[in-house]
């Protein structure tokens, strides 16, 4: 008899066997506890061994397959516990996508079924007490590691239900990691550390999946440890750990209990009356940006949000748009709020090459003559004779220093900031 490894015979046909032969024999229903069922897999794997002679490595591999497609995620498991994949992209039930170290690329696994991709993406979504079907076809659930999943199914998914997974490390990267990445020079670190302990308000910007949240970690490393943080999002992602006293706020949407939706507006507005040193956002993306704003112009200095936008100078007008979502006043009046809350704009941009770089860090400076005035601080600048598919540069000063330093001077760093950039006084 020939030894039989995964790639001398079909495996997911075996495996799926195995997976049918098991639920025709146990109720599925019945409080059975995992040694029960790993009892009943090695059983199975063992009467198969009978007419195959498999190796070690796929009796392993199909035990923990078998597990997983009653108690976890199915072939998903596999992935969700991959820390070198950070999104998982399922289009159909046949054909999943990953993204490693940077770059999507097809994986070769499969579910068995159409119908037990559902029932996976019902267990999710059930699993926090959500609803998803064909009146109800988008969802936002979390694992239980914190993993984000959004879920789209048919008739708006028109080729078929669409799942996407959003990991997180469990390690947050600080400054010093991201240093090492390239994502910023040691120089910007330390004038980052400055504004964020200076109190100055930062606006995160970035495309999707360019490190808005992964900065907004590492810039939370520099909040003093005896201030008082609240954080609102979406869907949990931050991961500070620095900061004891910290109130952690999610938005809460429609689910089985028929409970009322709450919202980022909510969220801000309630986050006022629980006397917070400062308020980040993980991210603003409709009116509640008139929200923020109000709040970041009421003296909660040193506050941080993200936003999805294109550059700098596209913030500001993606800013512009989504207070108007919300509001009917005077764009002129808007730019002048807009002013007064932010003080410093960082955007972030993954590059062609994959790699994620600070490009721009801007300051805010005024709004004069119906348009709000940028003073860039650095730049990122490529060198001429790049290559296609490797970024190679440096984010660089502009030459120009911050004009507005009363919260330098405020919070006593002035004299490290003139040190940091050899200013004479």
């Amino acid at each position: 008899m020939s030894l039989l490894t995964k790639e001398s015979f079909d495996y997911p046909d075996m495996r799926n066997r195995i997976r049918e032969d098991i639920v025709s024999h146990i109720d599925l229903r019945s409080n059975m506890d995992d040694v029960e069922l790993f009892e009943i897999i090695d059983n199975r794997i063992l009467e198969y061994c009978s007419k195959y002679e498999l190796a070690l490595s796929t009796r392993i591999k199909l035990r923990s397959d078998l597990y997983n497609s009653f108690r976890k995620l199915d072939v998903l498991q596999e992935l969700v516990d991959d820390d070198s994949i950070s999104e998982i992209m399922i289009n159909s039930y046949d054909e999943i996508f990953i993204e490693k170290k940077g770059r999507i690329i097809r994986w070769d696994g499969s579910f068995e079924s159409e119908e037990r991709y559902q029932d996976v993406i019902l267990q999710i979504v059930s699993a926090i007490n959500r609803r998803v079907d064909e009146s109800n076809p988008i969802a936002d659930a979390r694992l239980d590691d914190g993993s984000r999943v959004n879920v789209v199914l048919k008739p708006v998914a028109l080729n078929g239900s669409a799942v996407t997974i959003r990991k997180f490390p469990d390690k947050v990267l600080s400054i010093d990691d991201l240093i090492e990445k390239g994502t910023l020079t040691r120089q910007v670190g330390e004038f980052l550390d400055i504004l964020v302990k200076s109190g100055y308000n930062i606006m995160l910007s970035g495309g999707t999946s360019s490190g808005k949240t992964t900065l907004l970690n590492a810039l939370a490393g520099f909040i003093p440890s005896d201030e008082r943080i609240i954080t609102i999002e979406d869907s949990a992602e931050l991961q500070i750990n620095n900061i004891p006293n910290i109130v952690r706020l999610e938005v809460k949407n429609d689910n089985n209990d028929g409970g009322k939706n709450v919202t980022i507006r909510d969220l801000i507005k309630a986050s006022l009356r629980m006397r917070p040193d400062r308020i980040i956002v993980g991210e603003v993306r409709d009116m509640a940006a008139i929200d923020l704003l109000s709040a970041y112009n009421t003296g909660h200095d040193g506050s941080i949000s993200t936003a999805h936008s294109n550059s700098a100078r596209d913030t500001i007008l993606r800013l512009e748009n989504m207070v108007l979502m919300g509001v009917d006043m005077p764009v002129d009046a808007i730019r002048g709020q807009i002013a007064s809350a932010l003080d410093i704009i960082v955007h972030v941009s993954r590059l062609r090459d994959k790699t994620r770089k600070i490009t721009e860090i801007a300051e805010v400076t005024s709004s004069e003559y119906g348009r709000i005035e940028l003073n860039y601080l650095y730049k990122f600048v490529e060198e001429d004779m790049t290559e296609r598919n490797v970024v190679s540069g440096m984010l660089q000063r502009t030459g120009n220093g911050l004009t507005c330093t009363g919260k330098l001077d405020a919070a006593g760093y002035r004299e490290r900031y003139d040190r940091l950039f050899e200013i004479n006084k």
